[in-house]
């Protein structure tokens, strides 16, 4: 028994090594046939509006559980109001426009790629100081310079006078924080994880290994800090400390990013590379309020006009496939970071 077991055990191993290294490849496969021009791929832009599919949520439950009277009253109310907001419509105030975009992000802040399309699209129609432009954002972070040009995204709706609200429900950390904090309103759920203000890097090391069954590695490179830290190579402790020096050095970046949006935060306390949940959150200043990005969206549409954007670009089938494999590979790597910081389980 205990042998079958055993041989159980390593032909599951054998199959969970097989089907990652599958995924890693059709991951790879799928980045590489995306391309290095994002902004150039063609798609096409979608657009639904919000107002109307909440109206039809509540009055698919409405027309169920009211008696025929009152919904025949409520439609009747409806024409109305209706008509009576059509006559004035030549003299009236227009109303604002709210935008509505999505963000998930993933280690490469991939979503950006759609991000960016959506963006240009809504500065193109937006008005200035009156139109607002709603994010709903989930993110642990991922690579600096990923996260960065989807932050400088952002910072185009700020360049262009509009209003930004970002709604956090269920994580803006490392670099979901550095995009959260360009918003103007800053909301979150109030046990969204927030904040996270610092920098990490992990880089396994073999060399001993190889050196124990004498395979050597030669690295040529040509400037002093061409390569800090190597795989497979020996690491020296003047690399170590490069490699330190710039992770501090981006630190410092980060911090003053953070700083440069957020004034109203102390560094010093919020910088440590913590988190916190929504409710901590609002008493650091990192966020402004707490409610959930449905409530939001709710209460504006009573008085806005709500457009979801979302740019759906074309891709052929060995693109969806890597896609597919960048995806799971990312849930294993966003597991892997809940059970990093040691999460409480609800």
């Amino acid at each position: 028994m205990l042998e079958w077991i055993a041989d159980y055990g390593l032909f599951l191993a054998k199959g969970v090594t097989v089907a990652f290294l599958v995924a890693l490849v059709l991951m790879m496969l799928g980045r590489a046939r995306r391309g290095d021009l994002p902004g150039l791929q063609s798609g096409h832009l979608e657009v639904e509006t919000l107002n109307e599919r909440f109206d039809a949520e509540a009055d698919a439950l409405r027309s169920l559980v009211w008696d025929d009277n009152a919904w025949k009253v409520e439609r009747k109310a409806r024409k109305a109001k209706a008509k009576l907001e059509k006559k004035s419509a030549k003299t009236a105030e227009p109303k604002a426009h709210v935008y509505v975009l999505k963000f998930t992000g993933d280690m490469a802040a991939s979503a950006v790629a759609q991000m960016r399309h959506e963006i240009s699209a809504l500065l193109a129609v937006a008005v200035a100081e009156r139109d607002e432009v709603v994010v709903l954002l989930e993110s642990p972070g991922g690579m600096v310079h990923s996260y960065g040009l989807a932050s400088s995204q952002l910072a185009r709706i700020r360049a262009a006078n509009l209003r930004l609200t970002i709604c956090v429900d269920k994580v803006a950390a490392s670099g979901g924080y550095m995009m959260a904090c360009l918003a103007n309103q800053l909301i979150a759920a109030p046990f969204a994880v927030i904040g996270s203000i610092g920098v990490v890097a992990q880089i396994p090391n073999v060399h001993r290994l190889l050196k124990k069954n004498d395979i050597d590695v030669e690295l040529m490179t040509a400037g002093q800090y061409k390569r800090t830290l190597t795989m497979i190579g020996e690491n020296t402790d003047e690399g170590r400390a490069k490699f330190q020096h710039d992770l501090d050095d981006t630190h410092e970046l980060f911090k003053a990013h953070v700083a440069q949006w957020r004034t109203q935060v102390d560094m010093a306390v919020v910088a440590t590379g913590e988190h916190w949940y929504g409710q901590q959150a609002l008493a650091l200043g990192l966020v402004d309020s707490l409610k959930t990005s449905d409530d939001y969206l709710r209460e504006r549409a009573t008085e806005a006009e709500l457009f979801a954007l979302h740019w759906r670009e074309k891709k052929s089938l060995g693109q969806r496939l890597g896609i597919a494999a960048t995806s799971s590979v990312d849930n294993l790597l966003l597991r892997w970071w809940q059970r990093s910081v040691q999460s409480p389980r609800v």
